[in-house]
């Protein structure tokens, strides 16, 4: 899966692509957030809709970084995100 690396705030956060479609599979894309390696990994998400690309991996590529740091800012903690493996 590809990725992308950005800093944030002191921190260096890999950037995917997220797995989960919704009904505005064009229209909407979720980019999943991690930093740090096991007991101190942070995953956070955010979905955003792409102004270019449609294919979630080449939208994520068009990002600008600023734009990333942005989504990475309003990102969510995914506790309750199905990208995450939630289920009701």
């Amino acid at each position: 899966m590809p990725s992308r690396r950005v800093e944030c705030d002191g921190r260096v956060w890999r950037v995917y692509p997220g797995g989960f479609l919704t009904q505005s599979v064009a229209d909407e894309h979720s980019l999943i957030f991690v930093s740090g390696d096991g007991a101190n990994r942070e995953v956070r998400l955010t979905r955003f809709a792409p102004t270019g690309a449609r294919s979630r991996e080449q939208a994520l590529a068009e990002l600008e970084e600023r734009t990333l740091r942005q989504l990475l800012r309003q990102a969510q903690p995914t506790a309750r995100a199905p990208e995450a493996g939630y289920r009701a």
